[in-house]
């Protein structure tokens, strides 16, 4: 269990901006379990949804960097969460997968060719010795605007993408799963990038931007 507690380039908790940023949740005297939650909550409302923006270069990925953003997608947001919940003594890892969102807009399948969502990354958490899923990724605005309940967790169950919307529409399905990883995979991650979305690479379309320089005016 302890290489899931590690400091470690991308996990960079033991930086003092990462420190400072965590000082209220880990002298409260709550349980891990709502630590946790409270960290989910944070994460995944204090950092706007944003696809849009994707930097593929190793120090736009590291937590003291990430936490310094008010907006992120799902991988920089799981990569926040981890990293906060190794910095309070929760052991954590990154999961990743390919989904296909029923419900995306048609501006972000018009520039990216397609609705498959990939390398989308999400976290699992170790509590009350088991490992559960927690998917910070969508805003609790950007679900209302979907029409889709903002993803709750309780520290005890998974909490991953639902398939279906409030009115039973398909919204998302899982297609492949990468597995879990107690560090971020950069390289894989670049790879699948270039893989399913390479034509968009150091190129702005739109509001796009999918660059490999660091750092970049975004």
């Amino acid at each position: 269990m302890e290489v899931y507690l590690k400091n470690t380039f991308y996990f960079d908790y033991k930086e003092l901006n990462v420190q400072k940023y965590i000082t209220k949740i880990k002298k409260s005297s709550d349980s891990q379990i709502d630590k946790a939650k409270k960290l989910y909550l944070m994460i995944r409302d204090g950092f706007q949804y944003n696809p849009y923006k994707i930097v593929l270069h190793p120090e736009a990925l590291r937590l003291s960097y990430l936490i310094t953003k008010d907006y992120g997608y799902c991988v920089e947001k799981s990569i926040i969460l981890a990293g906060l919940a190794r910095a309070i003594g929760i052991p954590s890892r990154l999961g990743f997968a390919n989904v296909r969102n029923h419900l995306g807009t048609e501006k972000i399948e018009r520039i990216l060719g397609t609705n498959i969502l990939v390398f989308h990354g999400y976290c699992e958490l170790y509590l009350n010795g088991k490992w559960v899923k927690a998917t910070p990724a969508f805003n609790k605005d950007l679900c209302k605007k979907f029409g889709v309940n903002p993803l709750e967790f309780n520290g005890l169950e998974d909490s991953i993408f639902q398939a279906y919307n409030a009115e039973g529409s398909l919204f998302m399905e899982y297609l492949q799963d990468y597995g879990t990883f107690d560090d971020m995979p950069f390289e894989l991650f670049k790879q699948e990038f270039y893989l399913y979305y390479g034509h968009l690479i150091n190129r702005q379309i739109e509001d796009m931007y999918i660059t490999e320089t660091f750092p970049v005016n975004l």
